[in-house]
């Protein structure tokens, strides 16, 4: 079975610079060195604390298949100075998005297998976090993106179901309060395009217009980001128009399969890019998962 192995990037340009399609072609990219065979690094999201960059992501096996969020603390150069695992639960973890509001620093990834979205909080930046509500919506939510539009907190995700529905449609949340009660929009899915609907990485503000990265599935998942500039949104109304697509540069070769992430950061913005394995040891990693269920169940 093929399998997307992901790379991640950090160029050297503001996010609202992406508005242009060609901005990523003409970056100034540091691509992050590949991990071992048949693992990766996705869903870059990041701040930045007295000079360095603190990077997080989703840490994937293809042997586990059990996603967890690592840290990485870049120096001004951007080079990788540290690496651990900060958050691991009994579930897969994916979509680290990392944001400051009410003077605490937060993390809402993606835990869609746990049946339900959890928000974190840290409790001492950046190794420890500690959950602080549990939320049942309208469905699990596949990458939440949380934001503060006017007076109230917002959330945009993708919902569990098909293939075509977790990557074609957009979900809204809303609430008073960061710490809920959520409340799922009247208009839910507000979008249904497979092309421009799965949440993809940190909302933004350019010329006083809101600006939500989608991920652009029509060929591949992950195939491409577009940015969703978002014209009316209310809790019983949504309008939105989408941009043009924004694939991966040539820089990122051989990773130029997709690009699924696209984080504004300060001076800097952080993607990732995939390449598609189609080799016989990605297959052999298959079966051998499988003859280990198969050992587990006792089967002869």
């Amino acid at each position: 079975m093929a399998k997307d192995i992901w790379r991640i990037g950090v160029a050297r340009l503001g996010v609202e610079a992406c508005l242009d399609p060609q901005a990523l072609a003409n970056a100034d990219i540091r691509w992050l060195e590949p991990g071992p065979s048949f693992t990766f690094l996705a869903d870059p999201f990041g701040l930045w604390r007295d000079g360095e960059l603190h990077l997080f992501a989703e840490a994937y096996d293809y042997r586990t298949r059990r996603g967890v969020i690592d840290h990485l603390r870049l120096d001004g150069e951007l080079n990788v100075r540290a690496r651990a695992t900060v958050l691991a639960e009994p579930w897969h973890l994916s979509y680290p998005y990392v944001f400051e509001a009410e003077g605490e620093i937060w993390m809402a990834p993606e835990a869609h297998r746990s049946g339900a979205f959890t928000l974190y909080r840290a409790r001492r930046f950046p190794h420890l976090w500690e959950p602080t509500g549990r939320f049942e919506l309208d469905t699990p939510a596949i990458d939440p993106t949380i934001f503060r539009e006017g007076s109230l907190w917002w959330m945009a995700y993708a919902p569990i179901g098909t293939q075509a529905e977790k990557q074609g449609r957009l979900h809204l949340a809303w609430a008073e309060r960061l710490a809920g009660p959520w409340t799922p929009h009247a208009g839910n899915p507000v979008r249904i395009d497979r092309a421009s609907s799965r949440p993809g990485g940190a909302p933004f503000r350019h010329d006083g217009a809101l600006f939500l990265p989608v991920q652009d599935c029509a060929r591949t998942y992950g195939g491409a980001i577009r940015l969703l500039r978002i014209e009316t949104l209310t809790p019983d109304r949504f309008v939105a128009e989408a941009g043009a697509p924004l694939a991966a540069p040539a820089s990122a070769e051989p990773f130029r399969d997709g690009l699924h992430t696209l984080s504004s950061c300060g001076p800097v913005t952080l993607l990732d890019v995939k390449r598609i394995d189609r080799s016989p040891a990605g297959l052999a990693i298959d079966v051998g998962r499988q003859l280990g269920r198969w050992r587990r169940a006792g089967a002869p």
